[in-house]
């Protein structure tokens, strides 16, 4: 058996097409978008069109879209800059946010002394909104923080019903959606969110490129990064060109085959969902991550029946044979620790259980689910 990737949360395989796209920008449009002749000039030129690409992707307007080198440094800028140039002195999230968002938080708490609350949990990882809206009630000026698409348990956020609340309470609305851009129609005239962040790696795109949306008249923003005028004054530094071309024909391809490829690997999930449930009687899916209509089509978190302290030598074996899966976030790889996100939901004995997060594309196939789960089964 070929090697078989189900670890698409973690990052995704290029498109045969964004890599053709990359090769011809790398070549042809050298040059430096900030410098005045006629090479700079056609790099500028193309990062402008990937700008309008993708905020027409997203129905907004251009300039609010700042490139950055990816989700976490996006996640960063917003809740610095909301912190430090909006006066934010409140901040409310969950204990199951990606750490891009958890440790700048933590970050900004010590540095800067503000108040931080954590909505309520449900043992799925469901967020208590009642909870969420008497937090909201207060004088001090506030954000909150939740991701669309939690990445290791798949749960679906309506971010419009927080966005809503959040309007209704004079409060801002930053949502990590980097699990959600690209896989997932997100209309921001209707969702009135005041941020969002996105990465290219998780939609078949270049590594090492993302954005930020930030609302036009949300309030005067600060870079990160200081140095030259790049993006609106907003992120100094060379733009990575071929990376931002990259990014935008690999969202804009995910847009024009979504109905299809969604199908797709939605079937891949079914399929998996019925497969181990008949190979493993007593398999459970953590989180929501087995119910289709409320997770992400992606993602599929499986707490296995076997015995504890068994996770580390599974994974081992997994990879022997070609295998690749994760316990959780790849940003927690090489970490002995357990999930966060799993800590925070499941009971001590689910815990002492080994689960494995498995996510699908495009590129994946029944027979390597078939080949998995034969696996799996020799733990038994």
């Amino acid at each position: 058996m070929k090697p078989v990737y189900f670890d698409n949360a973690a990052t995704t395989e290029l498109r045969d097409e964004v890599v053709n796209e990359i090769t011809k920008v790398l070549k042809t449009n050298f040059g430096n978008a900030s410098s005045s002749h006629s090479f700079g000039r056609s790099s500028k030129s193309l990062i402008e069109k990937s700008r309008k690409a993708i905020a027409s992707c997203l129905n907004v307007s251009a300039s609010e879209i700042i490139f950055t080198s990816g989700g976490t440094e996006a996640d960063n800028l917003i809740l610095n800059s909301a912190v430090r140039d909006l006066e934010v002195k409140h901040i409310i999230t969950s204990r199951i946010e990606h750490h891009a968002v958890l440790h700048t938080v933590e970050a900004l708490q010590n540095g800067f002394n503000i108040e931080v609350s954590y909505i309520n949990l449900d043992t799925n990882g469901n967020l208590d909104f009642e909870h969420l809206e008497s937090l909201l009630q207060t004088n001090k000026k506030t954000l909150v923080s939740l991701m669309h698409i939690n990445n290791e348990i798949g749960n679906i956020t309506d971010i419009k019903r927080v966005a809503n609340l959040c309007k209704a309470n004079n409060a801002f609305f930053h949502s990590d959606t980097v699990q959600s851009v690209g896989h997932y129609n997100l209309d921001l005239q209707d969702i009135k969110v005041d941020f969002i962040t996105a990465a290219g790696h998780k939609f078949h795109g270049p590594k090492g490129v993302g954005f930020a949306f930030i609302r036009k008249n949300v309030g005067y923003v600060k870079p990160l990064i200081f140095g030259g005028e790049q993006e609106r004054g907003l992120r100094a530094g060379t733009e990575s060109v071929h990376n931002i071309a990259g990014l935008e024909l690999a969202l804009t391809l995910m847009k024009e085959n979504a109905e299809k490829e969604h199908a797709y690997i939605k079937g891949l999930k079914l399929y998996f969902i019925d497969e181990i449930s008949k190979a493993l009687p007593g398999v459970t899916f953590n989180g929501l991550s087995g119910d289709l209509e409320k997770s992400a089509y992606t993602i599929i978190n499986v707490c296995l029946p076997f015995v504890s302290n068994k996770l580390d030598m599974i994974l081992f074996q997994l990879d022997l044979k070609g295998i690749a899966c994760s316990k959780g976030s790849a940003c927690q790889s090489g970490s002995n620790k357990k999930s966060h996100v799993l800590l925070e939901i499941l009971s001590p004995d689910a815990l002492e259980k080994p689960s494995l997060r498995f996510s699908f594309s495009i590129f994946n196939t029944k027979e390597e689910i078939d080949y998995v789960i034969s696996v799996l089964k020799e733990f038994a």
